[in-house]
């Protein structure tokens, strides 16, 4: 089991971090509140519990820095991470180094990071501050996680988990096939079945901010889905799409209990695609446009 640590806030991440270093170096573990935190959200003195050993912990000042993503699958090797660590990170040690506050350095992020990127990394920090650091990155917070299960209990991880479970493959095709045509808008006056869509928003506890702010500008494109799914060429992704929302509606009303409003639904379908489907990362729009067209054509949610 692993937790989508990207759905988290900053704060909340924080937090994680804070009580990983309680398990990890100590209960001395000190946490600064929200602000300009001079590079470092936790510090801890003294000799650790079992970090980065227990046969040899450290001891000494540790400062504890975290930096969190909100983006799926990210990875310590893409340049904006370089860049916090250039021009954020190596600043602020420095200026900690020249104030004697800092003996060790551990930086925490939820992004990816190989073999290979952790030496390349350790290798900026050791020539740039001779400062014993380390990166802990997703994969081993995730096995922190298993280690220490009460962390995820005390920070209600478990509500990132997704309960709406279907086989995303259907709703991959057919997004990656529709984004190759030339989107066309339509005119308001032509969307197709035209409803009481205010009664539907009620009957689903879908907020009209949501509907004015995210659904009602998509529906210009919808007359150009159903004329992809109606063409007797796309058979084969009618019958998917047909599939999707069957699975789709039974897994709702299974878990519609374990969601206020119906956005919540529409958010959690789009990010459960992303985190099976990386193919559609730089088609999002198309997939969020299909979730629309699903909601507003009566296919998926209650409808009376």
């Amino acid at each position: 089991m692993k937790y989508p640590l990207e759905n988290l806030k900053d704060t909340e991440f924080e937090e994680l971090v804070a009580l990983i270093c309680e398990r990890i170096l100590g209960m001395g573990t000190i946490v600064f509140s929200e602000g300009k935190d001079g590079g470092k959200d936790a510090k801890f003195k003294g000799k650790a519990n079992k970090f980065p050993s227990e046969s040899e912990p450290w001891n000494g000042k540790v400062v504890i820095q975290a930096k969190h993503t909100s983006r799926t699958n990210s990875s310590c090797s893409e340049s904006n991470f370089k860049s916090i660590i250039k021009n954020e990170v190596l600043p602020a040690i420095s200026k900690l180094q020249n104030n004697n506050e800092i003996d060790f350095y551990l930086l925490f992020t939820n992004r990816k990071l190989s073999g290979i990127q952790d030496t390349k990394i350790e290798d900026i920090f050791d020539t740039e501050t001779k400062i014993e650091n380390r990166v802990i990155a997703v994969e081993r917070i995730q096995l922190w996680l298993k280690e220490f299960p009460d962390i995820a209990k005390t920070l209600k991880l478990n509500l990132l988990l997704m309960p709406l479970d279907f086989n995303e493959n259907d709703i991959k095709e057919i997004v990656q096939s529709f984004s190759k045509i030339n989107l066309k808008k339509s005119k308001l006056s032509e969307i197709p079945q035209k409803r009481d869509i205010e009664y539907k928003n009620k009957l689903n506890n879908l907020s009209k901010v949501y509907f004015d702010n995210a659904i009602k500008k998509n529906l210009i494109y919808f007359n150009q889905i159903k004329d992809f799914l109606e063409d007797p060429i796309n058979e084969e992704y009618l019958n998917k799409y047909q599939n999707t929302i069957d699975d789709i509606n039974e897994e709702i009303i299974i878990h519609r209990d374990e969601y206020d409003k119906f956005e919540e639904v529409i958010n959690h379908l789009f990010k459960y695609v992303l985190n099976n489907a990386s193919e559609l990362h730089n088609k999002r729009s198309f997939l969020r446009l299909f979730l629309h067209y699903m909601y507003y054509n009566c296919d998926i949610g209650i409808n009376e």
